[in-house]
Formats: structure tokens, sequence, C-alpha cells
């Protein structure tokens, strides 16, 4: 699942990106958990962000 956000304003909206992959992924799991009931959610994690103080950043998962 993947969020993307822009925004014109001087703070960021990475809490929102994440907010929407999340929802999305608990959509997800009310559908399938009658199926599976083994079903996770392992990660969210913001996976880049630009523009503010620190320029282009870029996330792995873990480090």
């Amino acid at each position: 699942i993947e969020a993307r956000t822009r925004t014109h304003y001087k703070t960021g909206v990475d809490v929102e990106a994440l907010t929407a992959a999340t929802v999305a992924a608990l959509t997800i799991y009310d559908m399938c958990k009658g199926v599976d009931t083994t079903i996770t959610l392992e990660q969210a994690y913001v996976a880049m962000k630009s523009g503010g103080k620190s320029g282009r950043v870029e996330f792995e998962p873990g480090t």
C-alpha cells in the first residue's frame, strides 16, 4: 500500500500519509479476516519526504 501527499505549506503531511496507508491496510484486513485469521499488519513507515529544513530524506525500514 502506498500513500502520497503534497502540500504547499510550511509543515509536512507525513502523518497524514501514514494515516491514509494504515486505514487502507485496516480496511483490507477487515475484508480478509473472515477468510484468513492469521493476517497481520507488518510495517508502516515514511519511505521518502522532501522539502522543509531537511531537504530530501529517504528511509529504509529497520534503519
